[in-house]
């Protein structure tokens, strides 16, 4: 990695650390620090189970367990076994926790307000607009991509909503028994691969490949949940799917798509693949793209 790349990235963390308070014990002149402050935040009005809450703040159990225990001492939460499942335990604020809430959103307004005020209008609006572009990309830093069998339920998730997606867009829904199958053994080695992204344990993305021995690979399943759209999944997705084909030996890779597919369609031309002759009798298709590989590629 660019020895001055690390260095920016050390650099903006060094200043944001420090112009938002987080180096203090008493985050926004409240008694508690910052990751209490946040874990309070997180929980909200109608609580959340503690699995999901360390997901989504990527924090390690024991750390989240000493964090939460502090704020039940303060007497701001409490930890109960969920209505639903006795096993799984959820936390919620109490009374004084959800008016601890009110304050610090308050106080963080006001924070914000502090960091605005000493600027134009001008630069008010390029900070906030910088802000929401690095956002974007911590974002898609923290998105996992990896190979995940078809029957996980994070696979099961993906293909179910990238259907539900192709019936409400396609002209006339989406019919999977008329389209080209990729049944769950087409999408596990050796005969092909299906990749799932996860953000924050969520899965928001997948992408398949079917081998055909010597012949071109097909490229199907390519969905990214809204959510995550913007972040550059789809490309990332892509990408990955072309290293583990030139890995598996594949010089070419075929796709076809429908013309609803607009975004799907300004990808693949923008990843390199050209619209040739429909080489299937897909139902729903109105393009068919093809790519060749340049060799092997390390995978990441």
């Amino acid at each position: 990695m660019d020895r001055e790349l690390i260095d920016g990235v050390r650099r903006f963390n060094r200043t944001v650390t420090q112009r938002i308070g987080a180096l203090d014990d008493a985050f926004l002149a409240r008694d508690r620090p910052l990751g209490q402050a946040r874990v309070l935040w997180e929980i909200g009005a109608a609580g959340l189970d503690v699995r999901e809450l360390r997901e989504r703040l990527d924090l390690d159990s024991g750390y989240l367990s000493r964090l939460l225990r502090g704020l039940e001492h303060d007497g701001l939460v409490r930890v109960e076994p969920s209505d639903g499942d006795g096993r799984v335990r959820t936390a919620r604020l109490t009374e004084a926790g959800v008016a601890e809430r009110a304050v610090l959103d308050r106080l963080s307004d006001d924070a914000a307000a502090a960091i605005l005020g000493p600027l134009s209008g001008g630069q008010r609006a390029r900070l906030v607009a910088a802000m929401g572009e690095v956002e974007r990309l911590l974002t898609a830093s923290a998105v996992e991509v990896g190979v995940c069998p078809p029957v996980r339920p994070a696979a099961r998730f993906c293909l179910r909503a990238y259907f539900a997606e192709l019936a409400e867009r396609f002209d006339g829904g989406f019919d999977p028994e008329l389209s080209i199958p990729a049944a769950d053994a087409e999408m596990t080695p050796p005969s092909g691969v299906l990749l799932v992204a996860t953000l924050h344990a969520e899965p928001v993305g997948c992408g398949a490949l079917k081998f055909h021995g010597d012949a071109p690979a097909e490229v199907k399943r390519m969905w990214v949940a809204p959510s995550a759209r913007g972040l550059g999944l789809g490309r990332r997705l892509l990408a990955e799917l072309e290293a583990h084909a030139a890995a598996h030996g594949v010089r070419t890779l075929r796709l076809e798509t429908n013309r609803a597919l607009a975004e799907a369609i300004g990808l693949y031309r923008a990843a390199g693949y050209r619209e040739v002759p429909a080489f299937n009798d897909e139902h729903y298709a109105d393009h068919w793209f093809e790519k060749h590989l340049a060799g092997p590629r390390t995978l990441a």
